[in-house]
């Protein structure tokens, strides 16, 4: 759980507003919460289907991060859009975590909108890279 936190207060000290990782069980076909920054809303209990889509296909098929600035671009992929928003949030990056070539989960970063620049990308990008080893050991 380390590694969770850890990123989590590097992506918070960039602006990331909400943090979440899930583990994906691929046999499956879902995604189960392992850390959370919103308990409430968010909590670790919680498990979301694998939905084979432009997401899937950026993060998952693709190994890429997904970017979406503004509530419209991640609404049609995010049945809890409303939620987010209500949160007043409104753009959020999935990074998937691997082992290999196999995705172990994804580190969901979400904030205010248009808050993903390419400045801040990098910065995300570097922070989520450093952790990698330790995020995948924590995934296995």
């Amino acid at each position: 759980m380390t590694a969770f936190t850890d990123l989590h207060a590097g992506c918070a000290a960039l602006g990331a507003r909400l943090f979440t990782v899930t583990r994906l069980d691929e046999d499956q076909a879902q995604f189960a919460r392992v850390y959370t920054s919103h308990p409430a809303e968010y909590p670790v209990s919680g498990t979301k289907p694998m939905q084979k889509d432009g997401w899937y296909d950026t993060t998952i098929a693709g190994r890429q991060t997904f970017v979406a600035n503004t509530p419209p671009e991640f609404a049609q992929y995010f049945f809890d859009h409303e939620l987010i928003v209500s949160l007043g949030l409104g753009s959020c990056i999935t990074v998937p975590v691997m082992d290999g070539d196999r995705v172990l989960g994804t580190v969901n970063i979400l904030a205010e909108a248009e808050h993903f620049s390419a400045e801040r990308l990098a910065g995300y990008a570097a922070l989520v890279a450093g952790a990698a080893p330790a995020l995948a050991a924590e995934l296995r």
